[in-house]
């Protein structure tokens, strides 16, 4: 990368139109990151030390857990830190391992999510066979080819942003390093760059989107045989928190790459949603929506109670 370009370094901009709010918006990161890393651990540490949550549903919870505490800190750490006055540059090397590791920890929850709506697919339209077909090879061979495709969809990404020459400016227009914002700073013409991560994005998302789509409807229908009400809603009850952190996830991704003239206000504004309120989000969604997590939680509290009085 170095052989291309003269920049040693970006420097961030931070939120448009937000001059004078640091402060502020210091004070709002400061409560939303830390809550969002807690919400999440305690749900892992409820899903490991609950015997009865391990299952497949509760396995991809739990890397959706490590996911959402993983995803934000790519971005948040850093805003912190210039929003309380110190620098905002950030290191040509350091700008090209936020990128990468922002699209690997993105589309490795996205495939995620798709995983999870084939296994809600199983529970509730084969459930005699879920554990025959979701057994622990097939959960983790599915985890790790999710983990494999977000790899090559990243290094793609990073492959075409960062061989690119950047010789000045060096101002990035955005609070992170992404690729709407670093393109425009390319000495050379990036409209292969560009087609690339449009074309990239935007067939993972729809693979990822078909996927759900594809189990949800089959779900749908299977509800809907189902003659009791109180069958209906406990099998309804059993998606509604998948079905809302699926829309909290890809509607800001369609929003922010996909739009045919970007807006970079809403860009940004939905991006801020998506990398620290959405992880945030799913651990209330899921904790708030699951008897299960919900009493092994008072466990693990009750647990650290009496341990610290002891």
């Amino acid at each position: 990368m170095r052989n291309h370009t003269e920049l040693n370094e970006f420097i961030l901009l931070g939120i448009p139109q937000t001059e004078g709010l640091e402060t502020v918006l210091l004070v709002i990161f400061l409560f939303i990151y830390p809550l969002t890393l807690l919400g999440n651990l305690l749900i892992l540490l409820a899903i490991v030390s609950s015997s009865t949550l391990h299952t497949p549903m509760y396995f991809f919870l739990g890397l959706l857990s490590i996911l959402d505490m993983l995803f934000p800190s790519v971005t948040c750490p850093k805003m912190l830190f210039y929003l309380s006055g110190q620098s905002r540059a950030i290191s040509y090397k350091g700008c090209a391992v936020q990128l990468f590791f922002y699209h690997f920890l993105g589309s490795t929850e996205g495939c995620l999510y798709s995983v999870m709506a084939y296994d809600r697919f199983v529970a509730i339209c084969h459930p005699l066979r879920y554990m025959l077909i979701m057994r622990p090879g097939v959960c983790v061979g599915l985890v790790v080819a999710a983990w494999l495709l977000s790899y090559l969809h990243a290094s793609i990404l990073i492959a075409f942003v960062f061989h690119l020459p950047y010789c000045g400016p060096n101002q990035v227009d955005h609070f992170f390093c992404d690729i709407p914002a670093v393109l425009p700073l390319a000495c050379a013409d990036s409209s292969l760059a560009r087609r690339v991560s449009s074309t990239n994005v935007g067939f993972l998302v729809l693979m990822f989107w078909l996927c759900v789509c594809v189990s949800y409807t089959r779900i749908g229908i299977a509800i809907l045989r189902i003659r009791s009400a109180e069958g209906r809603q406990k099998a309804f009850s059993t998606c509604s928190a998948h079905l809302t952190a699926i829309l909290c996830a890809f509607g800001p991704v369609i929003i922010v790459y996909l739009q045919p003239t970007p807006n970079p206000l809403l860009g940004v504004t939905v991006q801020i949603l998506n990398n620290t309120v959405s992880p945030m989000l799913n651990s209330l969604i899921y904790s708030l929506r699951n008897k299960e997590v919900k009493r092994s939680l008072k466990m693990v509290f009750y647990n650290v109670v009496f341990t610290a009085l002891k």
